[in-house]
Parts: C-alpha cells; sequence; structure tokens
C-alpha cells in the first residue's frame, strides 16, 4: 500500500511541530504510514528545539514505508536549500513562500504519479504567500487548479470540515462577506450539493446522504421580510436537488440548526458562508475537525486550524486536528469493499 504525502506547510507556524508529534504518535493512533514534503535541516532543528526526539530521514516517496518506523521520512521539496537558514517559529518570511507552495504541488503530483494514495496539507499563511505574488485566496482554489490534469473537464473543489460531532459545507468560501449575495446563485448551491451528495456516497460510504440547507439571512429570511435570497435563490435550489434525488431540506434558520437534536437529521449542513458553518464546527470540535476537500480526483485532507505562530516551536501545539487528518485520509484513499 502507497504512504500518504503531508506536507510541511508554513515553516514559521506549528505545521513543523504536529507533524513531528504525529509520528511519535503514531502507534498509538494507529495511523497508516505517511512522509513529509518540506526542508529536512528545520525538521531537524525544530525537533531538537522541542526536544522530542523524532529522528529525520531524507527519502525519496517509495522510500517512505521502509523509513518509516525508524524515523519521520522526509521529501525534500525544490526550494528547501533557497530558504532561510536555521528555524523559523513565529517569523514568517516570504522567502519561504516557493517552498510551501511547491510542497503543495509535489504532493499532488505524487498522487499522480503514484507514489503516494492522497494528500495531507498543513496549515499555510496566506497573508505570507499572497505578499510573495501567491494569487489563489487558499488550498482549496489552489488544488483545483492541480487536479485539472487528472482529468477532462472542469474540477469544482468544495471544502467540507468533517469531524463525528458535525459536517459543514460553506457554498462560497474565501470571500467578503459583502460580496455574498451577489455570488450566491440556484446553480451554485446546485452544483455544490450535489458534489457533496456524491462524495458523500462514494468516499464516505453514506448511501442515501441528507443535506441541511442554511438560510442566508436571519429566520431564513421570513419570507421575504429580511431579505429575498431564502426564498428565491435558496428555496428554489433546496427543489431542484430533491428534483434530481438528493434528499435535502431547507432553507433553515442557522441558529437552530445546530443543536444536538438538530444534528440527528441530516449528514452535513451547507451554509451560504464560511462563518457560517465553520463556527459551529470548531466550536464542537477545534481539535478533531477536519479540512477535507469534496470534488477533486484525489483525497485531501487538512487539520482544521491555522499556522498559530504564538505556539509554534514551544511545544504547546496539539496535533489532534493533524492525527484526525491523517486517519481520515488513509481511511478515505483505501478502496471500499462491498
Amino acid at each position: 500500500m502507497l504512504p500518504l504525502a503531508v506536507t510541511m506547510g508554513e515553516p514559521a507556524g506549528i505545521g513543523p511541530d504536529i507533524a513531528l508529534m504525529a509520528w511519535r504518535d503514531r502507534a498509538s493512533q494507529q495511523l497508516p504510514p505517511f512522509y513529509l514534503i518540506g526542508d529536512p535541516d528545520l525538521m531537524e532543528k525544530r525537533a531538537a528545539r522541542l526536544g522530542i526526539g523524532v529522528p529525520i530521514v531524507e527519502v525519496l516517496p517509495e522510500e517512505a514505508i521502509d523509513s518509516f518506523a525508524f524515523g519521520l521520512p522526509v521529501v525534500a521539496v525544490e526550494g528547501a536549500e533557497e530558504g532561510p537558514a536555521g528555524d523559523l517559529p513565529g517569523a514568517p518570511t516570504t522567502d519561504t513562500a516557493f517552498m510551501v507552495i511547491e510542497a503543495i504541488r509535489a504532493g499532488v503530483d505524487h498522487i499522480r504519479s503514484g507514489r503516494a494514495r492522497a494528500v495531507v496539507t498543513n496549515p499555510i499563511a496566506k497573508s505570507v504567500l499572497a505578499a510573495a505574488g501567491f494569487s489563489h485566496p487558499g488550498h482549496t482554489e489552489f488544488l483545483g487548479e492541480l487536479a485539472r490534469p487528472f482529468r477532462v473537464g472542469p474540477v469544482r473543489p468544495i471544502m467540507m470540515i468533517w469531524s463525528r460531532e458535525l459536517a459543514v459545507v460553506p457554498v462560497t468560501i474565501h470571500m467578503p462577506l459583502a460580496d455574498v449575495s451577489a455570488r450566491l446563485t440556484t446553480n451554485l448551491i446546485v452544483e455544490t450539493g450535489a458534489i457533496v451528495a456524491h462524495d458523500l456516497a462514494t468516499r464516505f460510504g453514506i448511501a442515501a446522504p441528507r443535506l441541511a440547507i442554511c438560510g442566508l439571512n436571519p429566520h431564513a429570511g421570513e419570507d421575504g421580510l429580511m431579505g429575498t435570497e431564502d426564498r428565491d435563490v435558496i428555496a428554489p435550489a433546496v427543489a431542484e436537488l430533491n428534483r434530481i434525488g438528493i434528499a435535502a431540506t431547507g432553507p433553515h434558520p442557522a441558529d437552530t440548526l445546530f443543536h444536538p437534536e438538530a444534528r440527528k437529521g441530516y449528514d452535513v449542513a451547507l451554509g451560504m458562508y464560511h462563518d457560517q458553518v465553520l463556527v459551529p464546527v470548531k466550536t464542537l470540535a477545534f481539535d478533531e475537525g477536519v479540512n477535507v476537500t469534496l470534488g477533486l480526483p484525489f483525497i485531501r485532507t487538512s487539520p482544521d486550524h491555522g499556522t498559530a505562530f504564538s505556539l509554534a516551536g514551544t511545544g504547546k501545539a496539539r496535533p489532534s486536528s493533524l492525527i484526525h487528518a491523517i486517519a481520515l485520509a488513509g481511511r478515505l484513499a483505501t478502496p471500499r469493499t462491498s
């Protein structure tokens, strides 16, 4: 079986820390074999700083499984040798941006070339990459571009935050709140819902996924009294999803959709904007939430948190979300048996 590729993420953040901790805890957490794509020298220095005694083994992807029992396998990424020397906790610099971007690209390339079976991405610093000229607002959009060589036709990546307590999907992702209403369309909601339902069935094994669709406005618009988007845009999308055979309900007032009794009635909640659904899932499962990109021709997961610069190099970062992301990637990338 192939290993998982894990990117180092922002070198000045907690990505290196939690990757080291995940390898340290590999046996107790029953993690599948994985290797890190990044800077071996930086990883050695971070391990020494943390004092956790994780050996670093520089490898090629095809050597990772044989090395996994003896140390954290690290595949050196292009640009690592050109970055700043030494460890970088809490001190981000655009000098490492090329290495961060190339690590993501390499992870996808390793899947395409048959050397890895999924990619797990550690957190990136979007502002640092943007300052270096990176044109994508986040991982999700960049992965959509990297997925194009895998197949003919459009690729529509969708961000889902998954946990045992709650799974959510924002229909619009990384955009200003002021732009959401203008960008929200019935077709966008239907397309998102269809991809979510397909991937829940084929990858998560949920035979008939149940989708709960949030309204946009307070009280789901009160039939136009508090905004017309719920009545004119979202309700027709719910009707169309049901017409094509997907069990969808809504639009629901978001403030009544996330308590325990309500969560029993659906498998995933679709929100109209980022914070509408990410706030509840991070409140319920901050350390266990996993970012899963749906709609791609490969498996990608990620911890559901940021770079946490203030914790980098201190030993205080918790690897729970990365551990869950690695475990879920291994599960989703294992062929299902009937």
